[in-house]
């Protein structure tokens, strides 16, 4: 099954594109080849572009405070484990202490680097850090891979704690949908949400072998789904002769 997720409005949109950025950067930096660790290098600057905006920070901590309150409410609850409970309450409160104690946007200690800030001023150019261009660079590519995953390790280590809370504030997100199975009839799925609900993300999975590619948009009023077919020029066309289904969550 494939999994594709929507976001509701730009706060989670932001946050979902951190985490696919922390994703790559945790497969580049184990890696040992010195392009790689380019890539690794190139990604860790698109994390600070990302989470360059000013709120984002606030914005996952009041997420995991709401979480927080709401488990809390569980206490008592014979129908909850409290040895479950407790770990996600200390999970929640190990993610909110890390990024609290965080100084100011992350990566706002490595723009104090100026060898890395170097690099990232030439990285979106094309070619831009041939080793004429950056000389000091092109010799740490030489270093041997256990030096450069090192230094990697250690740059990456300014900005865990922004993983580290994207990780526990998005699962928690996720586990708090219910899936169930819809069917597209000629292709497409529409339904009006509940008024009294804020939804923030949408996870829809459907089976590869379809060949299906679903187009999603939605507002706090409708989701609406077209399920998409590519034709031999990669151009896609509502699958109108399909009545196959995928499966739906919304999360809360």
């Amino acid at each position: 099954m494939i999994l594709y997720e929507y976001p509701f409005g730009e706060s989670i949109r932001t946050m979902l594109r951190l985490e696919h950025l922390f994703d790559r950067l945790g497969l580049l930096m184990h890696r040992e080849d010195p392009v790689d660790h380019h890539y690794a290098l190139s990604t860790i600057f698109e994390v600070m572009d990302v989470a360059s905006r000013a709120d984002l920070k606030t914005d996952v901590l009041r997420d995991l405070d709401r979480y927080k309150t709401q488990f809390m409410g569980y206490r008592g609850n014979p129908a909850i484990e409290e040895a479950i409970l407790d770990e996600v309450l200390a999970r929640i409160e190990r993610a909110h202490s890390g990024l609290s104690q965080m100084q100011g946007k992350a990566g706002q200690s490595l723009a104090a680097n100026d060898w890395l800030m170097s690099i990232r001023s030439r990285v979106s150019i094309p070619g831009g850090t041939c080793e004429f261009d950056l000389p000091a660079y092109y010799a740490w590519q030489h270093e041997p891979a256990a030096k450069r995953q090192a230094d990697l390790q250690r740059w990456v280590g300014t900005l865990t704690p922004l993983a580290d809370a994207l990780k526990v504030m998005l699962g928690l997100l996720r586990d708090a949908g219910h899936p169930h199975m819809v069917a597209a009839p000629c292709g497409q799925y529409q339904q009006s949400l509940k008024e009294n609900r804020s939804y923030q993300l949408l996870r829809l999975r459907i089976d590869p072998a379809l060949g299906l590619i679903p187009e999603i948009s939605a507002n706090r009023l409708m989701v609406s789904i077209r399920l998409m077919q590519p034709d031999a020029d990669g151009k896609l066309k509502i699958a109108a002769d399909t009545d196959a289904g995928f499966e739906l969550t919304l999360c809360a």
